[in-house]
């Protein structure tokens, strides 16, 4: 399916993507303003430790303003004018019986756009702040600034703000319109998902799509501009990264995995792709996913089962 298609479109659907909220940025270093919301008893805050949110059943548990000591970011404001915080917490605090510490991966895909969206910004906050604690270029301490979106050296008189990492996630299609997917050497025998990779120094988008696929595949991508067609983007903050979704199409499909990285890569039709996922043969990504979306999209529907990555450092 190329550009020129009727049926082509971008992905309008990202579980990941969707926000209700007005980030407020205009609002961040207007200390009076910030510091008076934060104490304001309709301020509503995201309980957030170690990359994980406080859930009750399917929707984020808002409280109200913590204890002064603990850190706090802005995320944003309502329609109702009402002020929304992360709450940064290094210990865990009690939570009620009926409530949960949820994972971003495991609960993302049941949140409604509101609460997606607070929960996104709220872990990629929060995993910024733990792991950016000293000045990178002499080591001291930083002061946090901007309602939690900066922090200050004093010594060097710098700002420090969080970072994101772009990377690539693509589905390779061939002549016959098969799709590629991959096996990566750390993922149970019938993991499959498509190829990505981290955009380098220098290097655009597109020939990053090029370069891992053939990398880690072997497979060649054609050298036509709508060889490679951007399809949408999703924030993934596992730390800090932001996955660029496209679909690409082979020019030379023989697959030569690298074998670091992708264990095995196979060429699906969609009759056998549907097979294998029906028989448990093969497993998908799951529905919070930017792959599983660039999955269905050249699929065509939904597709049965998934599996859900234990939560672990990613590695770049």
């Amino acid at each position: 399916m190329r550009m020129s298609d009727p049926q082509w479109w971008l992905l309008d659907d990202l579980v990941l993507a969707r926000s209700s909220i007005d980030r407020a940025a205009e609002r961040r270093q207007d200390t009076a303003w910030v510091q008076a919301a934060r104490v304001d008893p309709r301020s509503r805050f995201v309980r957030v430790h170690e990359g994980h949110a406080v859930l009750r059943g399917d929707r984020l548990e808002l409280s109200g303003p913590p204890d002064e000591e603990v850190p706090s970011s802005l995320l944003g404001i309502d329609d109702d004018g009402v002020a929304y915080f992360c709450a940064h917490y290094d210990d865990r605090p009690e939570i009620a019986d009926h409530s949960r510490w949820a994972d971003l991966r495991m609960s993302g895909s049941g949140l409604d756009a509101t609460d997606a969206g607070l929960m996104v910004a709220s872990v990629a906050l929060d995993n910024w702040s733990r792991n950016h604690r000293r000045c990178p270029r002499c080591g001291g301490e930083l002061v946090w600034r901007d309602a939690g979106w900066a922090r200050f050296c004093e010594h060097d008189d710098v700002s420090h703000f969080p970072r994101t990492d772009p990377a690539v996630i693509v589905l390779v299609r061939d002549s016959e319109d098969r799709a590629l997917l991959g096996r990566q050497v750390r993922w149970e025998p019938n993991w499959f998902s498509t190829l990505a990779g981290f955009v380098e120094a220098g290097e655009s988008a597109e020939a990053a799509v090029r370069r891992e696929v053939e990398e880690e595949s072997g497979v060649r991508i054609g050298s036509r501009p709508d060889d490679v067609q951007y399809l949408g983007s999703q924030p993934w903050p596992f730390p800090a990264s932001l996955m660029l979704g496209y679909h690409a199409f082979a020019e030379d499909p023989t697959i030569q995995v690298d074998g670091e990285e992708i264990a095995e890569a196979l060429w699906f039709s969609r009759d056998a792709l549907a097979a294998a996922c029906e028989s448990g043969e093969v497993s998908l990504p799951p529905a919070v996913s930017i792959a599983r979306k660039l999955i269905e999209r050249w699929f065509g529907s939904p597709l049965p089962g998934d599996w859900s990555r234990p939560f672990t450092r990613p590695s770049r």
